[in-house]
Parts: C-alpha cells; structure tokens; sequence
C-alpha cells in the first residue's frame, strides 16, 4: 500500500501527532457496540474555498482513502460560505460517515457545524472552530508559525525596518493568530498561549515597541480578490516610501506582492516572506527574489483528517481536542527539495 511520505525540514520544534490506525476492514468493538470500516463507508474533506493549497490536501486525502480502502470526497467550495453550507448539506443528506472541514467564519458557522455534529462525525481542520461541537481540530498552531514567520522577516531584514502584513480576511482564527504571531515576534514580545492570545485590533497602524528594529505599518485585506491583493501592495510601496518588506498571510497574498514589485522595478529592495507553496514564491525564493515561506506541508492535513475520521468511527477518541500539526520553513537552502516533493502531491491530489 501506499504510505504517505514526509518531509523533514529545518525549522519547527512541534511534534507531529498521528493517531495510527491498521488499513482494511477492522472491527473494534467501544463497549456498545462494533463500528467496520469497509468500502461502503464515506468521509469528506471540505475545505474553506479552491486554491492550489487545497489540491494538496487533497493529495492526503487520496493517500488515506488507498490505504483504507474506502471512499472520500473533497469538495471546495468557489464562494465561501453559502457555498460550504450547501455543500456540507448535500453531504449529509447522502448519509456521510464524517466530515473534517475548514471553516470560512466559525463564530457565525457555529450553530449550522452544531446541527452537523449531531448527524456524523465532525472534526475541523486547517481553521478551527473552537465554540462548536467538533470533537477534535487537527491543525498547525498558527501563533506558533505566525512567530516563525516573523523570524523569516528577521532574517530577511536584520537591519530592521518598515514591515507591511497583507491576508484575505481577518474572520479566520487562523488568519488572526498568524497576524499576531508575526508582530509579536517582530516587536520581540513575549510568546502567548494560543488559548489566550490578546489580540492587536486590526485597525491599528505603526506598531513597534521600545528596542525593537520593526516597525508593522498595516494589515491589508482583499477579501480573496487576487487583483485587490495586488493593489494592495501596489499602494503599500506608494504610500511608504522606506518599506522593507512585504508579509503576506494566505497562499496568494506573497505572489501579489511579488507582481507589484517586479512592475515597480524593486526586486531586491523590498524582500517577501509568507505562508504556504504557490510556485510563484518558490520560484521567487529559488530566484533570490523572495526570502521564504512557511508551509504547513498541507498533504499532511488530508491524510491525517481522513485516519482521524477513521479512528473516531471505530470508536477511538483521541486524548485531546487540538491535533498540533507542524510546519517546515523553506528558504533557498531547502527550496528545491520541497518543491519537488510539492509537484509529486499536485499530481496526486489532481489524479481523482
């Protein structure tokens, strides 16, 4: 059978916890009764819209549903929520056996993800959605790879300077958490909890703090409008005539900025550092033209919401209600390693 393969890269201290279960047809009996895993039974991956990240995942999730020998649907909703509901909806009037989604607004999605736990097996992924009945969050602690992120920034800057944080929108926790893990690293806070994070309000500008080198001019949105994202760094770079260096907080956001810079003619004068593995920042950190990204090494995300869906349906809780997933930082020293173990997963998150 085919096992999915992982990649060590420099960077993350977490752990990465697997809740292992055998393939095939098992029987295990919860004390009540006996739950099997056959061909019959059916999870789904749904994620939080379509992007390249997404095929991925997607490439997990077909790893896992081989070697289980079941089937699972990945479905990706292309206009956000109304889009997941529906979606979501669908799949439970066929009778899914699980569900792992990542929501687009958990506070507003909360009542609509209670009524699906109480007709299958929900967990969450990628975004969490913490006020809800899932039964458990597999996910990266994005504080945590928000504060690798900002060490990128120190890298790429050691001088110091004016950083500018670019992101789709701000509803996410995910997106929240890696936006202020970002500054606090930046601004050489001290680490928060996750439980606990105390947020900067979105609308505060010229962040620093007394014997720091940084400076976070603003957070910009675009609402997942690639064509806003890019005007949004195109009138960062007007505005502050001293920047540093651009942050983009979602898969497109750093391929934006990089646009920009390259029609302004200031590859090099202004750096660029991100989240995730859109070839276009891989090809610009090969380049020289980026610094670096952190990835989540998102075929990991499928995979392990699928053999978690698995081990909940046979009746295996997991110990905890947080899954921490980790991330790997790449840089030019590792780039072509990763990427091609990335063009590998496209392949195969596209082949069903």
């Amino acid at each position: 059978m085919k096992k999915i393969v992982k990649i060590i890269l420099a960077v993350s201290c977490i752990p990465l916890i697997y809740f292992a279960g055998c393939s095939g047809t098992n029987e295990v009996d919860d004390g009540n009764s006996t739950k099997v895993i056959n061909p019959s039974t059916t999870f789904a991956y749904v994620t939080n819209g379509v992007d390249p990240f997404w095929d991925l995942c997607a490439a997990g999730v077909r790893i896992a549903e081989e070697e289980l020998g079941i089937s699972c649907e990945v479905l990706m909703p292309p206009k956000g929520v109304v889009d997941q509901k529906r979606m979501m909806e669908t799949l439970l009037a066929k009778g899914i056996d699980g569900i792992a989604v990542s929501p687009i607004d958990a506070e507003n999605q909360t009542p609509f993800l209670n009524e699906v736990a109480k007709n299958t097996i929900l967990i969450t992924q990628d975004a969490d959605a913490p006020m809800s009945d899932r039964l458990v969050y597999i996910g990266a602690n994005n504080y945590k790879a928000g504060r690798a992120l900002g060490k990128l920034v120190k890298d790429a800057i050691p001088e110091g300077g004016e950083v500018m944080l670019f992101v789709g929108r701000l509803e996410q926790l995910n997106a929240r958490q890696r936006r202020q893990g970002v500054i606090d690293e930046l601004l050489d806070r001290p680490a928060q909890e996750l439980a606990d994070v105390k947020y900067d309000p979105v609308d505060t500008t010229n962040l620093t703090s007394e014997g720091s080198k940084y400076v976070v001019l603003d957070t910009r949105t675009d609402n997942f409008d690639k064509a806003k994202a890019k005007s949004n760094a195109e009138d960062a770079m007007t505005k502050y005539k001293d920047l540093k260096c651009m942050v983009g907080l979602f898969a497109y956001n750093p391929p934006a900025c990089i646009d920009a810079i390259k029609e302004a003619d200031k590859l090099g004068s202004i750096k660029i550092c991100g989240f995730d593995e859109q070839d276009a920042l891989l090809q610009a950190i090969t380049d020289g033209h980026a610094y670096g990204t952190i990835s989540q090494l998102p075929w990991e995300y499928g995979y392990e919401s699928i053999m978690m869906l698995k081990d909940i349906y046979e009746g295996k809780m997991p110990e905890k209600e947080y899954v921490e997933k980790t991330f790997a930082a790449v840089t030019q020293e590792n780039v072509a390693e990763f990427w091609a173990k990335k063009k590998e997963m496209a392949e195969l998150g596209k082949s069903k």
